[in-house]
């Protein structure tokens, strides 16, 4: 583990190779699970200011648990994450053309409809953050589903960092960043990674 900032970045985040391969996956992390996404306190809003915008991307099951349950719930700990339909499938989940599951948040900030990109921890993702009172521990999550993107990620030598350099930035600001990638060119030297 690496202390940037006031984060502490563990060395899978730094040296394990990762980048998303839709063509094979299909999308299938915004469907499988047994809760939804997590939700950061300053995004509930967002996602509720959302809805509106993306409401005829969604999927009539879709609507019919926001409707009920609203966007956002609580899982098995007492995290506030996103709702699902039918134990799994995160309610802003819409079916593309060509079969891959995608965030109708995502579409619609691509199109310029909403300056909210999605719930950080989306974009995050293989990364996980854990607030402290005195840190965020930034570290990498493993999940079977994303086996290609480990290997896609292995083969073009991305790590998961460079990977995520958008949301990192995002979360961190660019300054952070900047400070994360001396750091990691320092270790390199230094024939840690």
């Amino acid at each position: 583990m690496i202390e940037v900032g006031k984060a502490i970045v563990s060395f899978d985040v730094l040296s394990r190779e990762f980048v998303c391969d839709l063509d094979t996956c299909k999308g299938c992390c915004c469907i499988e699970g047994d809760a939804g996404a997590p939700v950061a306190p300053n995004e509930i809003e967002k996602l509720k200011a959302v809805v509106p915008i993306v409401w005829d991307d969604l999927e009539p099951e879709a609507k019919a648990v926001i409707e009920k349950e609203g966007v956002v719930c609580k899982d098995p700990d007492g995290d506030d994450v996103t709702t699902i339909v039918n134990g799994r499938e995160c309610v802003f989940t819409y079916t593309a053309p060509d079969g891959t599951c995608m965030c109708a948040i995502e579409k619609a900030y691509r199109e310029g409809r909403t300056d909210f990109y999605k719930p950080i921890s989306c974009h995050l993702y293989p990364i996980r953050l854990t607030e402290t009172d005195e840190f965020t521990l930034v570290n990498y999550h493993r999940w079977s589903i994303c086996h290609c993107a480990c290997k896609l990620g292995k083969k073009l030598k991305v790590p998961v960092y460079k990977f995520l350099k958008e949301p990192l930035i995002r979360r961190f600001g660019q300054e952070w960043y900047d400070e994360l990638e001396m750091t990691v060119e320092e270790l390199k030297k230094q024939n840690y990674i």
